[in-house]
Formats: structure tokens, C-alpha cells, sequence
């Protein structure tokens, strides 16, 4: 365990930065996973939402851009 008090502090921030990033990442996994299982005509609908939850994980920092944007084209490719 730290024993400078910086130390501590940074530790507590890294494991509040991790929980929230796991929420984040989780939370969009499950959202692709979803729309891929979906049918033909329940992809349509559920392609802004997934979107949305891949620009916000993006917004957070989880996901690199150039992630998210493999990400869409994938998702936008499997829709058609």
C-alpha cells in the first residue's frame, strides 16, 4: 500500500476511473451485442441507439476514434 498521501489519492482516482470506464465499455458491448442478434427489421431500429452509445463512450474516452468508427462502419455494413 502507498504511503504518501499523493500516492493514496491517485489510487482512489484510478479506481473510481475504472469502475465508471467498465460501466461505460459494459454498458456499449452490450449494446452491439444486441443489435447484432437482432432481426433484420429490429437492426434498423436499434442503429441510433447503438450509435449513440458508441459516440458516448467516445465522448468518455473509453474507445479511441478510430475505434468508433470501425465500430460503426461494421455495424452500418451488417445492417443492410
Amino acid at each position: 500500500m502507498a504511503n504518501i498521501a499523493s500516492a493514496q489519492k491517485r489510487i482512489r482516482q484510478t479506481a473510481k476511473r475504472r469502475t465508471r470506464n467498465q460501466a461505460t465499455r459494459t454498458r456499449l458491448r452490450s449494446n452491439v451485442k444486441a443489435f447484432r442478434s437482432a432481426d433484420k427489421a429490429g437492426k434498423a431500429k436499434a442503429l441510433p441507439a447503438t450509435y449513440a452509445e458508441i459516440d458516448r463512450a467516445l465522448a468518455r474516452g473509453v474507445i479511441h476514434k478510430n475505434a468508433a468508427a470501425r465500430y460503426k462502419s461494421r455495424l452500418a455494413r451488417s445492417s443492410k
